[in-house]
């Protein structure tokens, strides 16, 4: 005899969420949620998006509370679980899973917006710290790196802060540049023995961007006392060679907040005319996904506890994004249409499980879109 009971009442509650706990990619959860209301209140009662979220993201646990901003879709209600609670757990499945989508979705791109400080600066503003955000070592016929203060000691270290093009981006690698003097005798190279990175946000509210006097550039010690640093990567080996060298972090990294700190360590180059160790960088870019404006996030307080904020409406003006090299993405825009066409897409297909409707199918092609490893 056919048996026509349902999957979920079958196998029992344990069982089922062991089973869909397995589901490593948000679409078949939503799809799964999109198969009956039964399964759909299932997913949903059990915070079974957001459960997938911090299994691939822990640093997402940071969050707090959740909100959308201007839904541009109200969605149906389900009658006797019309409640507060459970339009929490729907707003929640809603959010986690646009957000888990969007984490492994949106293209890569460069991530610093721009430089807020360094540990010392050896001539203050010629060898800024804003001279690293460009990616040559000369500018307007004139070098373009930034120097260190000389050192005596070879363990003495410097930092570098800047601030991301968003409060929320994961980040898989940094490239640093070394700068090599051509204009000095030898044409050395003053590399870093190692460098490490840390990811954080501030304690206070920093100033509006592209708002940075010259003492607020040039102002030392910075770092520890206006910063909370939520994570700090291994120690990598910096080569002494006059390249981009690129450093992978072992899995990606969400930063909530938006600083990231370059810590430099350790000198290997002396300057002839007075016998000191510096350190001077060309170039430093971060590679990940910005998750703005369709996310931000709110900090609540100096642990990093803090509210997600959740756009749907900013799904429908996606701008292209920049290319690594700088340029625009426009050169390809089938690419990105397909792309914003797919998020849009994605954003239906959960509304869509709250009006009752059958399941959504997207077409998934990884070959228009940069996934991570």
């Amino acid at each position: 005899m056919n048996d026509s009971r349902d999957f979920i009442e079958w196998l029992g509650h344990d069982m089922s969420l062991k089973i869909l706990m397995l589901l490593e990619n948000p679409c078949d959860l939503v799809r799964v949620s999109a198969v009956s209301s039964s399964w759909r209140q299932f997913v949903i009662a059990n915070g079974l998006s957001k459960k997938l979220c911090l299994r691939m993201f822990p640093q997402a646990s940071t969050f707090a509370h959740v909100v959308e901003v201007k839904r541009p879709v109200e969605t149906v209600g389900t009658g006797m679980n019309d409640s507060s609670e459970w339009i929490r757990l729907e707003r929640e499945h809603r959010v986690y899973a646009s957000l888990t989508q969007g984490l492994i979705s949106f293209p890569c791109k460069d991530c610093i917006s721009d430089a807020i400080c360094a540990s010392s600066t050896d001539n203050y503003p010629e060898e800024s710290i804003i001279n690293t955000l460009e990616p040559s070592d000369r500018v307007d016929h004139r070098a373009s790196y930034w120097s260190s203060q000389g050192a005596r000691s070879l363990d003495a270290p410097e930092t570098l802060i800047y601030k991301l093009a968003a409060q929320l981006c994961l980040i898989t690698e940094v490239h640093i540049h070394p700068f090599q003097a051509y204009f000095q005798f030898g044409f050395p190279i003053y590399s870093a023995k190692a460098v490490r990175f840390h990811i954080g946000h501030p304690k206070v509210p920093l100033e509006p961007e592209n708002d940075y006097n010259d003492e607020f550039l040039n102002f030392q010690e910075f770092s520890d006392d206006k910063f909370e640093w939520t994570y700090t990567s291994q120690e990598f080996p910096m080569a002494h060679e006059n390249r981009l060298q690129k450093f992978r972090f072992p899995e990606p990294v969400l930063c909530i907040g938006g600083i990231l700190k370059v810590e430099l360590l350790g000198r290997v180059q002396t300057q002839e005319i007075d016998g000191q160790y510096y350190i001077c960088i060309t170039h430093v870019q971060v590679v990940g996904r910005p998750l703005s404006p369709a996310f931000d996030v709110e900090l609540l307080d100096e642990q990093g506890k803090c509210t997600l904020k959740y756009y749907p409406e900013s799904l429908y003006r996606l701008s292209p994004a920049k290319s690594l090299e700088g340029e625009s993405s426009s050169s390809s825009p089938s690419r990105f249409h397909r792309f914003s066409a797919s998020i849009r897409t994605w954003e239906q297909m959960i509304v869509n499980t709250f009006r009752g409707a059958g399941p959504l199918m997207i077409e998934d092609d990884d070959s228009d879109y940069e996934y991570l490893d």
